[in-house]
């Protein structure tokens, strides 16, 4: 038999308690790190795509299928839809960077999906009449401003509802989950490394141009002028959207008139971007001048789209 004295006792209750601390102490680290971890997770949202049943079944679709991943927190799409609403966003596809940066502050969220969803009636000399179920993607950088992805899935069938269906297959698809999960699992790591790393080198100081070549004159500068101008072709990406858009484009040109660094400033998606890009660098500038002297000089190019004559 054990007897058991009141020292006994007393060592037993503070061994009890010992042990109720440490549980609630590993309770409560738990709770910190899954925390932790759910802070560190990317906060995206995904706004409306418009006011049709498509695009409402199309926003639902992206948002579950996101938020059921895991790696991201899918914000409320209230409070997205009012935020959008209180600086006037009305759903356009071509924003500058600092429109989408505004835009991503108003919805305090890292990353956000934009776009436009809808089902239309059609005809062709093939097929007299047909369907065709679209939606539009734009993944955009809260952060930076910057279109990260797009995408614009079509299908066309003879009955709408089977359009749709095949549509709504696609979005609810691993495939373009992946896809856009892996978008922003990279730009959320690159964006924290930049925020970290301290510059090692002095960046070149590159001069503004000025408003107007009025402007410039009084200053002394003459701006950079392309040896010939080069249009941007208008791919078939944005004809089967048919896109009308603005693509604005940051160009640092060198003392020798040669295109440097290139940054799209105004995106439009649709392959615009891309084709506008690539002209530009195929440029070649008699460079800027200022009192006889070759400069480094940051233009901005501007390049307007629209739909060619069928």
């Amino acid at each position: 038999m054990v007897v058991v004295t009141k020292r006994h006792r007393k060592r037993k209750c503070l061994a009890e308690t010992c042990v109720v601390f440490l549980v609630l102490c590993g309770i409560a680290n738990v709770k910190a790190q899954t925390s932790q971890q759910t802070s560190q997770r990317p906060v995206l949202s995904v706004l409306d795509l418009g006011s049709t049943a498509v695009a409402r079944t199309a926003a639902g679709t992206l948002r579950t299928r996101l938020s059921s991943s895991g790696e991201v927190v899918v914000a409320d799409p209230d409070l997205s839809r009012a935020a959008a609403k209180g600086i006037g966003y009305e759903g356009s596809l071509n924003l500058t960077t600092t429109e989408a940066r505004d835009l991503g502050a108003a919805l305090a969220v890292e990353f956000y999906i934009i776009g436009d969803a809808q089902t239309l009636r059609r005809s062709s000399f093939q097929t007299p009449v047909y369907y065709e179920s679209y939606c539009s993607i734009f993944l955009v950088s809260a952060r930076s401003g910057r279109l990260l992805l797009w995408e614009r899935p079509s299908f066309e069938n003879k009955e709408a509802t089977r359009a749709e269906s095949e549509l709504s297959q696609y979005l609810f698809g691993d495939d373009l989950r992946g896809r856009l999960l892996e978008v922003v699992r990279q730009a959320h790591a690159n964006e924290r490394i930049r925020r970290t790393i301290l510059p090692t080198t002095a960046e070149v100081v590159i001069e503004e141009a000025p408003d107007d070549e009025k402007a410039a004159e009084i200053q002394g500068i003459r701006t950079p002028r392309p040896y010939r101008r080069l249009r941007p072709a208008y791919p078939d990406s944005a004809a089967r959207a048919e896109a009308e858009a603005t693509v604005d484009v940051v160009v640092d040109v060198g003392t020798d008139g040669e295109v440097g660094d290139v940054q799209v400033v105004r995106w439009a998606g649709f392959g615009l971007d891309e084709t506008t890009v690539a002209t530009v660098r195929q440029l070649h500038f008699f460079p800027a001048m200022k009192n006889g002297t070759p400069i480094p000089m940051r233009v901005m190019l501007r390049y307007n789209f629209r739909k060619p004559p069928r």
